[in-house]
């Protein structure tokens, strides 16, 4: 993104939360929102007429809802990132939203510092879930996954190398690759080299989808 502003979409059917974020995002020079969408449809349209890099898209929309819209986004906009904005309420979806390829979501109210990383986090190319929100999500995944989908995920967890199964692990707290690399005493650039071959093995899209394999798994 080095020279180039991070192109958003901001998309929520209600015009103060869209004035609310879009104050918050335009206080980072690096950061352009070149539109606004008040449902799924026009987010869609949004993301691929603008090439947006990252849409921020509310799941309770009129038209065509976020859920309904994140696949058709991907297909209209492969390059873009989507952050998912939800309350603690919407938790069932927002686990559905992120199996689906979200990039990661973010609470309502979250302050407006994390929601600037998490916008220059998925423009990078990382998910981002938000601390406070991954507890509720990692509880309500474990109340519902069964005994099989955690067979699975042991099954294919045993494919990669001790050094992998512990970089996954770390994923699965929500480390960032720096973070990551203080802990098991490697640099960054080891990390993400190994954060990529455990998403090839695994056949995962992205790191939210190892982070929530790795809980299926027990790591």
């Amino acid at each position: 993104m080095a020279g180039q502003p991070i192109r958003v979409v901001i998309a929520d059917d209600e015009p103060l939360i869209r004035a609310g974020i879009r104050m918050i995002l335009i206080s980072d020079p690096e950061i352009e929102v070149v539109a606004e969408a008040a449902n799924g449809r026009e987010a869609v349209e949004a993301a691929r007429a603008h090439a947006a890099d990252v849409v921020l898209l509310d799941i309770q929309m009129p038209v065509l809802d976020g859920l309904s819209a994140l696949p058709e986004l991907r297909r209209a906009a492969p390059a873009a990132r989507v952050i998912v904005l939800t309350t603690f309420g919407e938790r069932e979806n927002v686990l559905r939203a992120l199996e689906h390829g979200g990039a990661g979501f973010l609470l309502k109210d979250t302050a407006p510092a994390e929601l600037i990383r998490a916008v220059r986090a998925a423009a990078a190319g990382d998910a981002y879930l938000s601390p406070a929100a991954t507890r509720h999500v990692v509880e309500r995944l474990a109340m519902g996954r069964e005994v099989a989908r955690a067979e699975e995920a042991r099954t294919r967890v045993a494919a990669l190398s001790e050094k992998e199964r512990d970089v996954l692990a770390l994923l699965g707290e929500g480390l960032s690759n720096a973070d990551a690399g203080k802990r098991l005493h490697m640099s960054e650039g080891t990390v993400k080299t190994y954060v990529s071959r455990i998403l090839s093995k695994l056949h995962c899209e992205n790191r939210v989808q190892a982070a929530l394999l790795a809980r299926d798994a027990g790591l």
